[in-house]
């Protein structure tokens, strides 16, 4: 078996290419039966936020899950041309790919590092790829590792002490942008986890005028109610908008709510000054171009680099310690991995051996010799030296296994089955002197 993730996120892709890769929880499940259909023994998890897009995949080494693969499925999947985003992937495998989810759900591959809504999003992941049936023993395993590694990071370091999330650092960006925020009149659009973490914010900065909008007007008075905050409906969005200083927007949104041409309209009913916009939604709820508009200053999730950069070096002990645990965990999950393929993969090695000697063996007892009174001798006795040098073979494995790891040991035994199914499938000789042959003829 082989495991690898290929994606993107905030540190290789920006967020015009990231939000036409993104997938909402409905995309996720088409995209997981999909690739089921097409590659039915392999095992899937697809993880999408507001800052990566990652597929997991766990199948053979003979299975023909490449990077080219999983590219051409999500073009063909969003319709985006691959030269569109083909620059900003990156692909893992075995060990690498462990350890990048191990590191995701520690959230210290976050933009915001320690904030705690990464692991949450990878169990609604997982969730999902269990509830399609896309997961097996590999994944299942992999994943409950992530988890004990992301639940012993948190528990075991500070950097769930104080910690900044996503919210956090966005109410931070708009207290540097906004002179006295304490006194603005800001609309939150969206009332889920991140809409709630907003509000708290902004609260803890002393906001005392905020006014929750959501699709649903219930999620929304039931924000309002327990913060102590307004609600406001849906249909009367543009008119929040018009009275608003600040808005920090992060609703789940296929299409932008607001393009330039409506927001103009906006504007133009508008008597106040400033109007300050924090749109942290992926994909994005406002039209990029309307941070063009006179007197509107448009920020995206990209733009918290800064605040963002200032989260790091206070972390930097924390990453340390966490990275730490995570190759502990990943050398534990390892040894599993390896183990499990060790097995099966000697058995392998021992049937192409015994072809080969078959092979030879029919080679020898030819036109006089087939029928041969030593025929019988000489077949027990090259099944015994192969058996030894099986038997010598194998105990290398198990050294590499001892001395370095059973991935490392698992890797070199997969190495002699796929040479020895090269040499068994020959036809007359060894595929080294067929080149020899060839070299000399030309």
């Amino acid at each position: 078996m082989k495991i690898l993730v290929a994606g993107l996120n905030h540190k290789t892709a920006p967020i015009d290419i990231r939000e036409k890769l993104a997938f909402d929880a409905d995309k996720t499940m088409r995209a997981l039966r999909q690739l089921k259909n097409r590659f039915h023994e392999a095992e899937f998890v697809l993880l999408s936020t507001c800052n990566r897009v990652e597929l997991y995949c766990a199948c053979k080494r003979t299975e023909e899950i490449e990077s080219k693969m999983i590219t051409d499925f999500f073009s063909e999947f969003h319709n985006v041309a691959v030269t569109e985003f083909r620059q900003f992937m990156y692909f893992y495998n075995d060990e690498d790919a462990v350890r990048h989810l191990l590191t995701v759900a520690s959230s210290l591959d976050s933009m915001v590092v320690g904030e705690p809504q990464i692991i949450g999003q990878v169990k609604d992941s997982y969730r999902l790829a269990c509830s399609v049936q896309c997961t097996g023993k590999v994944l299942n395993r992999l994943f409950h590792c992530a988890f004990a590694a992301g639940k012993k990071v948190y528990t075991t370091t500070s950097i769930s002490q104080g910690r900044v999330s996503v919210a956090g650092v966005t109410v931070e960006l708009a207290k540097q942008l906004f002179a006295d925020v304490s006194s603005a009149k800001v609309v939150v659009i969206g009332a889920g986890e991140m809409g709630e973490l907003i509000v708290q914010h902004l609260l803890k900065a002393g906001c005392r005028d905020i006014t929750i909008v959501n699709r649903s007007y219930e999620r929304a008075l039931d924000v309002a109610r327990r913060f102590s905050v307004s609600a406001g409906k849906w249909e009367e969005l543009q008119e929040q908008i018009t009275g608003a200083d600040v808005v920090i927007s992060s609703a789940a949104s296929k299409e932008y709510l607001f393009d330039r041409a409506l927001f103009e309209e906006i504007i133009d009913k508008r008597r106040k000054g400033t109007l300050l916009i924090i749109d942290i939604a992926v994909p994005r709820n406002f039209e990029p171009s309307i941070n063009e508009v006179e007197d509107v200053y448009l920020y995206s999730i990209d733009d918290l680099s800064e605040v963002v950069s200032q989260n790091l070096k206070a972390r930097e002990v924390d990453i340390a310690r966490g990275m730490e645990i995570i190759e502990e965990n990943i050398t534990e999950f390892m040894d599993w991995f390896g183990a499990r393929d060790i097995g099966p993969l000697i058995g392998q090695m021992k049937e192409k051996f015994d072809q080969i000697s078959r092979n030879e063996l029919e080679r020898f007892f030819v036109g006089a010799r087939k029928d041969a009174d030593c025929k019988e001798v000489l077949e027990t006795m090259v099944n015994r030296v192969v058996s030894k040098l099986l038997h010598c073979v194998i105990k290398n494995i198990d050294t590499v296994a001892k001395k370095n790891s059973t991935s490392e040991a698992a890797k070199l035994a997969d190495s002699i089955v796929r040479r020895a199914e090269e040499i068994s499938s020959s036809t007359g000789r060894l595929p080294a002197e067929a080149d020899s042959k060839e070299d000399t003829q030309s």
